[in-house]
């Protein structure tokens, strides 16, 4: 019988039966973590503290661009930065296969998202972002793409016309405003300059720290990419102009401590952040034949998102219009 999505063969036997073909003695228990690109489960062990099991879905990543998000966590880690690396193998391998699928394995680590309303704590944050960058900035990759404006920007909006997701009373609305937004987010870069793009986390948001008494530990490095620095900073900003400048403020202090921020920057985090939300609903309609996704995202697909979408993109087009963010 064929499976109507390759996670459908996944089943809690293969999860198990994949962690003991790298010689791991399982007790049986498994918790499904909330991960939706890939699969994700805590695996009980007989002796030790449980592991994390990510599978990666099938056909997104090559095997090279999984080794390079492997290779940058450990030179990472090799800095004593707090990062959760893959686990190696006796023979060096931390990408492995079993039933079809490629995983890795990781420790498990405990913690908190961090409280960016505390100064300290984004002078922390900022620290050790500097530090990573510091590192991304020392090589590069060569089978991850970057976030662009073409990347993020015009494949997503490309897609979603050319697959109806959007409504047709609101293609029009939709297809317009992209247009006039793409362009200003255009301006915005140029007013940027010709700014650095480096190896980044690329997903910084808070549920990808994880923050103990020890400060934080930086988690899924599965979406790094090339990109400006400020992309690791701006997802961590929250509430109104004022607070975000505040929050900004303290992260770059911590974070010029290490590493030198480029003021230009600062043009790019509101262009960022309206890319990402055309990627985001990009990324929801290219998964929805995955179960999962209709079941976890049911206002998706709904012409209630569209329009709160327009909305929220109109928005934006105001807050492109506005002055950079300052410090």
């Amino acid at each position: 019988m064929a499976h109507l999505h390759p996670y459908d063969a996944l089943t809690p036997d293969v999860v198990i039966q994949a962690v003991e073909s790298l010689g791991y003695e399982s007790n049986g228990r498994q918790l499904a973590l909330n991960s939706y690109e890939n699969r994700v489960y805590q695996v009980g062990l007989e002796q030790g503290q449980p592991l994390i099991v990510k599978f990666y879905r099938p056909e997104r990543w090559t095997d090279e661009a999984i080794a390079e998000e492997h290779e940058f966590s450990f030179e990472l880690a090799g800095r004593e930065l707090p990062v959760v690396a893959p686990l190696r193998d006796t023979d060096g391998k931390s990408l492995h296969r079993y039933s079809g699928f490629r995983f890795a394995v990781f420790h498990r680590r405990g913690g908190h998202w961090p409280e960016l309303d505390q100064p300290e704590h984004c002078e922390w944050m900022g620290r050790f972002l500097a530090q990573i960058h510091a590192v991304g900035e020392a090589g590069s990759f060569r089978h991850r793409p970057g976030i662009s404006i073409e990347t993020y920007g015009e494949q997503s909006v490309e897609w979603l016309l050319e697959h109806d997701f959007i409504p047709a009373e609101l293609q029009l609305a939709y297809r317009t405003l992209a247009e006039d937004l793409l362009k200003e987010i255009r301006h915005c870069y140029n007013r940027a300059g010709s700014v650095q793009n480096i190896r980044l986390h690329g997903d910084c948001h808070p549920g990808n720290i994880l923050w103990t008494d020890d400060g934080p530990h930086f988690v899924d490095f599965d979406d790094a990419r090339t990109g400006p620095a400020i992309q690791d900073l701006w997802m961590l900003l929250s509430g109104e102009r004022q607070e975000m400048s505040i929050q900004l403020s303290d992260l770059i202090a911590g974070y010029e401590m290490f590493r030198e921020f480029d003021g230009r920057e600062l043009h790019l985090i509101e262009p960022l952040r309206t890319l990402r939300m055309f990627n985001y609903s990009a990324w929801l309609a290219r998964r929805w034949s995955d179960p999962a996704f209709p079941h976890n995202f049911p206002w998706f697909n709904t012409s209630r998102y569209w329009e709160d979408q327009i909305l929220s993109l109109r928005e934006q087009a105001a807050r492109l219009q506005e002055p950079a963010l300052s410090v």
